[in-house]
């Protein structure tokens, strides 16, 4: 099965720094891969570098098995759609033509269907007719994670999903997104909150330094030794009815 998304030493320097440093990694069709890392740890350089957003130093990033240094925007649309960190809106658009934009190879009715159909999944059916920019910010983030819902390609990328939202909206994302994965495409997101990227994902990404350090199924690739090493955490995982539950607290700082 060819991955949705796929980078093989992929190295990227931001402003003459080492942003990321020979980074791998795959995500195919029908899974959840998440990314975790601290602040700085370069998790949202690697959503770029894999839809072909910052040019890469060596290496080499694919959608759908191509090379996406070759691929027009279209192309790239048509293959992956992305919601970035940024949730910031200019025009104060009804919030279903915000969600449409997702759809942009549609016919105009289809797309406004497809929006619709997604605003109701997020729970803005009422809403769909007013400006964004009435919104609270929670309210704003679910419009545009119903512009990700409604692109049609085969790889979803989302960084920092549940960012601003409060605790129940964010199981609701995740819970769509992992929907979505279950029905056949691949999705690939960032997130802080450890064990809700446990309790979601198929498997875990952790970054530290730009580097891939540890990689696997949630509990394995957030071990003891990878909480200690890049989340500086003294901990371990609890087995739940409802999952894996992360009990950990912040290591006693060193000193020389």
């Amino acid at each position: 099965m060819t991955p949705a998304l796929r980078l093989e030493g992929a190295v990227v320097k931001l402003g003459g720094r080492l942003a990321m440093d020979r980074v791998s990694i795959e995500a195919s069709p029908g899974e959840m891969v998440g990314v975790v890392g601290l602040n700085g740890a370069g998790k949202t350089t690697l959503l770029r570098a894999g839809l072909g957003l910052v040019k890469l130093e060596a290496g080499s990033a694919e959608l759908g098995g191509a090379d996406v240094a070759t691929l027009s925007a279209p192309r790239r649309a048509r293959l992956a759609g992305y919601l970035p960190q940024e949730r910031r809106v200019a025009w104060n658009m009804p919030a279903w033509r915000i969600a449409a934009l997702g759809a942009v190879t549609e016919p105009p009715a289809q797309a406004e269907a497809l929006a619709r159909a997604a605003l109701e999944r997020v729970g803005l059916t009422a809403l769909a007719d007013r400006g964004v920019l009435s919104m609270s910010g929670g309210e704003r983030g679910r419009v545009l994670l119903a512009r990700l819902l409604t692109t049609r390609g085969p790889l979803l990328v989302a960084d920092e999903p549940v960012a601003g939202l409060d605790p129940a909206a964010q199981l609701l994302v995740l819970d769509l997104l992992r929907q979505e994965a279950v029905a056949g495409r691949a999705v690939v997101c960032t997130l802080h909150d450890l064990t809700l990227a446990a309790r979601t994902c198929d498997r875990l990404v952790v970054l530290s330094q730009g580097a891939v350090v540890a990689e696997g199924s949630p509990t394995q690739a957030l071990s003891p030794d990878v909480l200690a090493r890049a989340f500086n955490l003294v901990g371990d995982w609890i087995d739940t009815a409802d999952g894996p539950l992360l009990s950990a607290r912040r290591a006693a700082a060193t000193h020389a």
